[in-house]
C-alpha cells in the first residue's frame, strides 16, 4: 500500500503546484486542459464539444460548463460546424491562443522544476514505470469496492 499511497499523495501535492501556475490567470486545470487540447489539435484550433469531452474524460455537462466559462472570458467561441449547422465547433480565439501559449511555457518550467530532483536516468526509469502501471490500470475494469468478479 505504501507505494500507491505515496503516488496518490504526490498526485495531490503535484496537482496543487500545477494549479498554482494557472491561478494567477484565473484558470483551473480543467479549463487549461480545454485550451491545451484545442491548441494541440493544430490550426484552426477547433474540436466539437463531444470530442473535447471524450479526450479529456469529462461528462458532456462538465464540458459545457468549462466551455461556458472560457467563452465568457473570450478565450474560446462556439461556431456552427460548416458541414452540419446543427453541430458546433469550439475554437480558440486569438486571446485564448496567446494565453495557452504563455501558460504552456509556464507549465513546462514548473514541471521541470518539480522533476529536477531526478537525474536523467532516474527520470527515464520513473517514466517507464509510470507507463507500465498506466497500461495495466487502463485495461483493468472498474469494480466496486469489496466486490470480486466471478468467472
Amino acid at each position: 500500500m505504501g507505494p500507491l499511497a505515496r503516488f496518490a499523495r504526490l498526485g495531490l501535492i503535484g496537482g496543487r503546484l500545477v494549479d498554482a501556475t494557472f491561478a494567477p490567470h484565473s484558470l483551473d486545470r480543467g479549463e487549461f486542459d480545454v485550451l491545451a487540447s484545442l491548441r494541440r489539435n493544430g490550426a484552426p484550433y477547433e474540436l466539437t464539444p463531444s470530442r473535447l469531452a471524450s479526450v479529456l474524460l469529462v461528462s458532456r455537462g462538465g464540458m459545457t460548463k468549462r466551455i461556458d466559462r472560457l467563452e465568457a472570458r473570450g478565450l474560446v467561441r462556439r461556431i456552427a460546424r460548416p458541414s452540419d449547422r446543427r453541430s458546433l465547433l469550439i475554437t480558440l480565439t486569438d486571446d485564448g491562443r496567446r494565453l495557452i501559449d504563455e501558460l504552456v511555457a509556464e507549465h513546462v518550467v514548473n514541471e521541470s522544476r518539480l522533476l529536477a530532483v531526478l537525474d536523467p536516468e532516474e527520470l527515464a526509469a520513473f517514466d517507464g514505470v509510470l507507463r507500465k502501471l498506466l497500461a495495466v490500470a487502463e485495461r483493468v475494469p472498474t469494480q466496486s469496492a469489496g466486490t470480486t468478479s466471478s468467472g
